[in-house]
């Protein structure tokens, strides 16, 4: 089973930063839709403010031994970006299935994070 980890701390998942955006919905939507393949956690700040908002999807153990890695995607403010993350999750996630084309700009890595926005 997954992992699929959604920053709700200093900036993701607020109207401050993203105004207008349904983001109760789209956490509700993300939970329905891996329901039974990944467990959804609420996790306080990833530090990539600049990226939000971000989820990280974990590979199953089976995915990992497949050589997948935790995947860090930003931008997740659409339903159609939550489709491709529930899609990819029902497919079996990183290591088992490939990065579906409409998500891969949104991966990132995860270096030089900082809280930047924060200070806004």
């Amino acid at each position: 089973m997954c992992i699929v980890r959604v920053c709700r701390d200093c900036c993701c998942g607020t109207e401050r930063k993203h105004p207008g955006v349904d983001h109760d919905g789209l956490l509700a939507r993300l939970e329905v839709g891996t329901r039974g393949r990944a467990r959804v956690l609420r996790s306080a700040c990833l530090l990539a403010c600049d990226e939000s908002n971000v989820v990280v999807v974990t590979p199953s153990v089976a995915g990992r031994r497949s050589g997948g890695r935790p995947a860090w995607v930003r931008g997740v403010l659409d339903d159609a970006t939550v489709d491709a993350i529930t899609g990819w999750v029902a497919l079996g996630g990183p290591g088992i299935a490939a990065t579906p084309e409409s998500l891969a700009p949104q991966v990132f890595a995860p270096s030089g994070l900082s809280l930047t926005w924060t200070a806004v």
